[in-house]
């Protein structure tokens, strides 16, 4: 039977979000309903009500989410009915050519819950990356429910869900970083904070956090950067080679998203080095780079998609790093909210005020 359950709404184009009432059918084949229990306010969730992702409003925003299964539709055998999960929004296939080649993480097929959740007078609605979990329950595909140990805080365990996943894997996944590997970061918001965790616990001996607000330079610090630039008073490029032997970064993870950090990132690296993108450029945004100096300065040029996890993989490994006192998920995690805080935490996230504020139902 469907449930009506309180939840976010982004009713239009730079319009103030309201809490409204929700509509959550009952699991059809290969979907669950999940009773959520906290979800991050991520800048993606802003970018939807700006219209920065597409214009398929009315949006159920949230999708940084962890929860307990409450039901599941026929045919589904990866989660049961009081699993603790985190949800994801790339549920593998497992068929694809990227699936079939064992890069899962690539997957060019995720896919989402069929049916939709509605307003009270049928309006269908558009689910946040097809999550939908600033909402008292949430319909979702079975695939993007990954379970972990349920002794876990469900407001630090729902980060993994978008940015400190991304921050992470961008490092780890995607930077390749090692140990005694040198790493710049360049934006340290929610995802380059996690990006500079990442390098930590991939034992990088260098890390330098770049921003412009000595705040989230402070933040990075604590985090486990090794060394801050203020990019307002000083050349970041000038600034990482000087730190770095004159030669650059080994890996650079540019996490603003932004085509003048990007050549920053660009020429910061060393020889050979990494650029990692995973700051998310708006769709207006190009980027000119010399060709002689992409085939000059040779090694690799990447963009991180979601860290490249692998949630079934990732999830429960960084969950464990987190209860054995490795990972302090805690950290990312500045206040908790009510569902009706919403907007007002999309202010302060502007302002730099937070590094996350967490809804907890």
């Amino acid at each position: 039977m469907a449930q009506e359950v309180r939840a976010v709404i982004a009713p239009g184009k730079g319009a103030p979000v309201r809490v409204d009432t929700v509509v959550v059918p009952d699991p059809g084949p290969g979907e669950a309903v999940v009773r959520v229990q906290a979800c991050g306010v991520c800048h993606t969730d802003l970018h939807y009500r700006e219209g920065a992702i597409n214009d398929d409003f009315p949006f159920l925003l949230g999708h940084e989410a962890a929860g307990v299964v409450e039901a599941v539709g026929p045919d589904v055998t990866e989660v049961a009915p009081g699993d603790f999960v985190i949800l994801n929004w790339r549920a593998v296939c497992g068929r694809c050519r990227a699936c079939l080649r064992g890069r899962p993480w690539y997957c060019f097929d995720t896919h989402n819950a069929t049916q939709k959740m509605t307003l009270k007078d049928g309006t269908e609605l558009s689910p946040a990356l097809g999550i939908g979990a600033f909402a008292e329950k949430t319909l979702v595909a079975a695939g993007q429910c990954t379970k972990v140990d349920p002794s876990v805080s469900a407001s630090v365990a729902g980060l993994l869900g978008c940015g400190v996943m991304a921050g992470i894997g961008a490092a780890i996944n995607t930077g390749g970083v090692g140990r005694g590997d040198s790493v710049a970061v360049i934006g340290c918001g929610g995802v380059g904070d996690a990006a500079v965790v990442g390098s930590r616990l991939a034992g990088a001996a260098r890390i330098i956090a770049v921003d412009i607000d000595d705040r989230k330079l402070a933040t990075a610090s604590a985090m486990g950067a090794t060394h801050t630039v203020n990019s307002r008073d000083r050349d970041p490029v000038e600034a990482i080679r000087e730190l770095t032997g004159g030669h650059g970064a080994d890996v650079v993870i540019e996490a603003v998203g932004r085509p003048e950090t990007y050549k920053q990132a660009f020429y910061a690296r060393d020889l050979a080095g990494t650029v990692v993108l995973v700051g998310v450029p708006s769709p207006e945004m190009t980027l000119e780079l010399p060709l002689l100096d992409v085939f000059g300065r040779g090694g690799s040029l990447k963009s991180s998609w979601y860290g490249d996890c692998l949630p079934s993989r990732d999830f429960p490994m960084l969950i464990d790093l987190h209860l054995q006192g490795r990972l302090d998920l805690g950290a990312f995690v500045t206040e908790t909210i009510a569902l009706d805080e919403v907007e007002a935490a999309f202010a302060r996230m502007s302002e730099g005020d937070v590094l996350r504020s967490v809804v907890v139902m």
